[in-house]
């Protein structure tokens, strides 16, 4: 069987500091390497040295760009990702990056661990994505990204990278600096005015690789409750000095689709052009 062949069934989960590959290797907070189930080697992977960048193979059709006005439930919106990618994967569908705000919840990932949810203040969700425990809610923008890797790059360390590349160069076009952080994926803040060495997550990644495609993506802290994370210890991330942060809490008085332009602006940087999926308004 070819590469691609023996690739098909490989399954990936990141969040947080968790990935989970077919073969069952795990790696904990230093994501510094691991073994390739297409081409059996060592791949050194520090952080700060990630390639990114996945721009479709040319000739590719752009990836529809669908932005729910409306918040969508939890249910509904893993209901509709899943038989997307699955459309996908078979070749009668297109990639689609839907942005949306979810209803006060917290999803529980496949390493969910029972001691970090603190306080159940809303309904918990089991995830199929990997990683612990994150919060969603009204504020939030989420975006639910559906890509081919077989037309890109099948690779997900690039992919999480990229993901994270397209987050810090959104923040840029509002003066926040976002970082990368070898032991924790996701995009941090330095808060130096609240402490040596404090740093709070403004956004979260959670990614499930199946059959090359992509799903779950990125959640964006524009003005969300942050108190509402205290329920839960953030993807498993409990010491003091690491909190969370939003744009409006760290003085950006941005709303919702101004974020979101920047946000499509970024995404075609990185992952290349998108064409209107419509605006839906429709409770969820």
């Amino acid at each position: 069987m070819d590469r691609h062949g023996r690739a098909a069934e490989h399954h990936g989960d990141v969040e947080g500091d968790f990935v989970q590959c077919r073969h069952g290797i795990v790696l904990g907070k230093v994501w510094r390497a691991w073994r390739s189930p297409w081409d059996g080697y060592e791949v050194v992977n520090v952080r700060d040295q990630l390639t990114f960048g996945l721009l479709a193979a040319p000739g590719a059709p752009p990836v529809e760009w669908r932005v729910s006005d409306a918040i969508v439930a939890y249910d509904r919106a893993v209901s509709e990702m899943d038989a997307r990618a699955e459309a996908i994967s078979r070749g009668s569908a297109g990639e689609l990056a839907w942005l949306i705000e979810h209803p006060p919840l917290y999803t529980a990932g496949t390493s969910a661990k029972p001691r970090d949810l603190i306080e159940a203040r809303f309904p918990v969700h089991r995830s199929g994505r990997g990683g612990q425990f994150t919060y969603h809610g009204p504020g939030q923008r989420v975006v639910y990204v559906m890509l081919d890797l077989k037309w890109r790059k099948p690779d997900i360390r690039c992919y999480v990278a990229s993901l994270e590349e397209w987050l810090i160069r959104t923040l840029g076009r509002f003066q926040v600096r976002g970082e990368r952080r070898e032991d924790r994926i996701g995009v941090w803040v330095r808060r130096p005015e609240r402490g040596a060495g404090r740093e709070d997550k403004i956004a979260a990644i959670g990614v499930r690789v199946r059959r090359f495609v992509t799903l779950h993506g990125i959640s964006l802290n524009v003005d969300p409750e942050l108190s509402h994370f205290a329920g839960i210890v953030p993807c498993g991330v409990s010491e003091p000095r690491y909190g969370v942060t939003s744009l409006v809490d760290l003085g950006v008085p941005v709303s919702m689709p101004e974020v979101d332009m920047a946000l499509r602006a970024e995404f075609e940087a990185v992952f290349g052009k998108t064409e209107d999926g419509g605006r839906t308004t429709e409770d969820g």
